[in-house]
């Protein structure tokens, strides 16, 4: 499709705002119906989305492909019919370039880019780049690279720039397949991050070690709630040192384990914790290994633990003894709930 003028855009916009026909506007703006057709699609479904609109509905339909058409149309749409819509750019589908990204920051905070999404799972050094350009010159809030292998200088780059990033509040990061040094490094960016508050890492190879240098960030930073681990290779050292974390932690409201191998003694050093903490609500520790002991432990904090309102065990070998344990304690805990 022949791209059209941004401006030939707007005067159709305006044509449609004052109710004529699509022929009349087709007429009057020397464009094709089938054109006109699409712009009004374009806008009656943004209007009905408000802030949800996607840019890329509108520019893919209008044949934009570069960011500085995109961005004067996103400034028309804004000035001439709504407040500033934060869109959500699906690069990959637009065919952006990094090249256009790079010679064009400018433009990135005039997109008002919030929530990008990025359909392609293999060309993961140009998506890493622009990321880090949208971070650097938009008011980014959602960040989800799951599932897109960033490699190990993705996420050195990325953890670098979250260090300073200011607008970011959810990271999903689950299967890009980070180990235990770029947990280090990520650990050093939450450190000094505050305004990150949820953070998804599951399915991913951080081990043992990667939990030790995590529970070391929880224990300065001050604004993460939700923290996901599952399937990550964690063991007792890794529950042992997460559990030193919870004891002086006052902001993390849940905690993600399932799917790891924390064993009776890592559920023990957890129970500890739960004696002192009193923000966390909701703990998630299926297909642990957990058994009749560490269903003891739980149960004997959990009697004076008011917070916590979320357990999960499904998946383990609590035992006859282990579930009378658990029994017993919630005739006197009634604000929890056990899966």
């Amino acid at each position: 499709m022949k791209p059209i003028k941004p401006l030939t855009v707007k005067s159709a916009l305006c044509l449609l705002e004052q109710h004529k026909s699509i022929r009349q506007v087709a007429a009057e703006v020397g464009i094709s119906r089938a054109s006109v057709h699409n712009i009004s699609k374009t806008l009656a479904s943004t209007r009905a989305k408000s802030k949800g609109g996607r840019l890329w509905k509108i520019a893919s339909s209008l044949g934009l492909r570069d960011l500085a058409s995109c961005a004067r149309v996103s400034q028309d749409w804004n000035d001439s019919f709504t407040p500033p819509l934060y869109w959500s750019v699906k690069l990959s589908k637009l065919g952006i370039s990094m090249e256009s990204v790079e010679k064009n920051k400018h433009l990135i905070r005039r997109l008002e880019i919030q929530y990008p999404v990025f359909e392609n799972h293999s060309s993961t050094t140009t998506q890493v780049n622009v990321v880090l350009s949208i971070m650097d010159s938009s008011i980014l809030t959602t960040l989800d690279l799951s599932y897109h292998p960033i490699g190990v200088n993705g996420a050195q780059a990325l953890f670098k720039a979250l260090k300073t990033n200011s607008t970011l509040t959810t990271l999903n990061l689950r299967r890009i397949e980070i180990g235990e040094n770029s947990a280090q490094a990520l650990s050093e960016a939450l450190k000094t991050n505050s305004t990150l508050i949820t953070l998804a890492l599951a399915n991913n190879l951080i081990g043992n070690d990667g939990a030790q240098a995590l529970s070391e960030a929880l224990k300065v930073n001050a604004t993460l709630t939700t923290l996901q681990l599952g399937s990550n290779s964690i063991g007792f050292n890794g529950a042992q040192a997460l559990s030193e974390a919870l004891k002086t932690n006052s902001t993390l409201t849940t905690l993600g384990l399932r799917n790891n191998s924390i064993g009776d003694n890592g559920v023990q050093a957890l129970s500890k914790a739960l004696k002192t903490n009193s923000t966390l609500t909701s703990l998630h520790l299926q297909d642990n290994s957990i058994g009749e002991n560490g269903a003891k432990a739980l149960a004997e904090a959990l009697k004076t633990n008011s917070t916590l309102t979320t357990l999960d065990l499904e998946r383990n070998s609590i035992g006859e003894n282990g579930a009378k344990a658990l029994a017993e304690m919630l005739k006197t805990n009634s604000t929890l709930t056990i899966w």
